[in-house]
């Protein structure tokens, strides 16, 4: 869906962004109202405050007080769904980054997933604070909505070659070129791991390999394309199951980044790679135990068919490695060991580079994206190896599981490398995020570039 500002409108509502801790911050016209309905400035708290003539003269919204605000994020954000419908301004309160979190959290609280049912009543909508860049917070926002649109599309209408026409689509809208390679072709062309594990689904696997630029440091983006992942033979149980449609949330949350970075014309040569498969059972499944042979000729013992993920992006990142660019960031919905780590909200990442690893979480504070460090640990190097093969796609034992596997995938990357173990699923509604699909570390990667890329 699109989410963008309202124009410029003369007549637009006043809206009065509260601070709990300051309710002095109320104009003097609103005080007796507020203290009527017991306005306290809480964090998405709304009121309106009506005219002589009983329309509404302004409107006012909490976003709590210090202490709340460190708890949360875009506490502003669900003015857009709690006031009536309408045009609003934002007349005081907020200034500098924190204006422009709330006009983005505006917008992607306005984010509604209607694919399958009619489409909510008109919402209230926001006029742009003069104050920010309001075509790179729009872009932002549709390369956030795009991202949630494919996570939230259910495989029966998400698998490998509707990942393709997602990512065609964008391509054709910034003049970016797009290689396709699909089924049978993967094997002549050497991605090996990729058909694998796609190979016993009826929907052909593929390899998605965009670029768009022509000047500038490279960087190269991989997205974990798994549109459905049953386990494999090692199939999943039912309740492990039902969140599978978003194990291409990688692949989602690098298509939106590669959006907001051509929409916002950045000077650097971007790639995007997402090796898209489905991960299913049939009599030419790969098995526990096979021996597989990668793109770099490294071997993979099999140890778990549900641990394919690494497998889809070690082929990827073989390839992506190969003309040396400037920066390579893998983003997948990797391990369950991610989540028992740092839950639902936060994005752990992994890099060797200190520098890099300070300005990501420097401007994942900045944009309110968060994302939080994790090692690639060299003393767990001996858990991927398992003595027949060079690697083990799952070492015994459980422990430490998402720093073994960003290990696993590290092996088959010699550029300056980053990974992000997401999640891409808010489990329940927060401020700006609805239940469902959510991009996670893509605005602090944007916010970083400049930084990391030495822009």
């Amino acid at each position: 869906m699109t989410l963008t500002f309202a124009p410029a409108d003369a007549d637009a509502i006043p809206l009065h962004v509260i601070d709990a801790d300051h309710l002095d911050a109320i104009p003097d016209a609103a005080q007796t109202w507020a203290a009527l309905h017991s306005f306290k400035g809480g964090a998405g708290a709304v009121l309106t405050v009506p005219g002589s003539d009983g329309s509404i003269a302004m409107a006012l919204v909490g976003q709590g007080g210090a202490k709340a605000r460190k708890r949360g994020r875009f506490a502003v954000a669900p003015a857009a769904r709690k006031l009536p419908a309408g045009t609003y301004k934002i007349a005081s309160g907020l200034e500098g980054q924190d204006l422009e979190e709330a006009a983005l959290g505006w917008l992607l609280e306005s984010y509604d997933f209607d694919r399958y049912r009619k489409p909510k009543p008109a919402r209230a909508l926001l006029v742009a604070p003069a104050a920010i860049d309001a075509p790179r917070v729009e872009a932002i926002a549709a390369g956030e909505a795009l991202t949630r649109d494919l996570i939230n599309t259910p495989s029966s209408d998400m698998g490998p070659a509707e990942l393709e026409d997602a990512t065609r689509t964008v391509a054709r809208e910034h003049g970016a070129f797009l290689e396709v390679i699909t089924g049978d072709d993967l094997i002549p062309s050497n991605f090996p791991m990729i058909h694998t594990v796609g190979r016993a689904s009826t929907r052909p696997p593929r390899l998605l390999d965009l670029r768009w630029g022509k000047t500038g440091p490279q960087l190269t983006l991989v997205g974990k394309g798994v549109c459905f992942d049953t386990g494999g033979l090692n199939i999943k149980p039912g309740g492990s199951m039902g969140l599978m449609k978003k194990d291409m949330g990688g692949a989602a949350t690098t298509l939106g980044l590669a959006h907001m970075i051509m929409a916002l014309d950045l000077p650097i040569r971007l790639r995007l790679l997402i090796p898209a498969a489905e991960n299913s059972i049939d009599g030419n499944a790969f098995r526990p135990q096979d021996v597989l042979t990668s793109r770099k000729g490294l071997t993979v013992e099999i140890n778990n068919t549900d641990a394919e993920g690494r497998l889809v992006l070690a082929d990827a990142l073989t390839l992506a490695d190969e003309d040396d660019p400037a920066l390579v960031i893998s983003m997948a919905t990797l391990t369950g060991a991610a989540r028992v780590a740092v839950g639902p909200d936060l994005a752990p990442f992994f890099t060797d580079n200190d520098d890099h690893a300070v300005a990501l979480a420097t401007s994942a504070a900045k944009v309110a994206d968060p994302v939080w460090r994790l090692p690639f640990h060299d003393p767990y190097e001996p858990m991927i190896e398992p003595g027949i093969a060079d690697l083990d796609n799952a070492p015994a034992g459980g422990m430490a599981g998402c720093i073994t596997a960003a290990l696993f995938l590290r092996r088959f990357v010699e550029s300056p490398y980053m990974h992000f173990d997401v999640y891409g699923w808010c489990p329940s509604p927060k401020p700006a995020r609805p239940k469902g699909g959510v991009g996670m570390g893509a605005r602090a990667v944007l916010d970083a570039l400049p930084k990391l890329l030495n822009l």
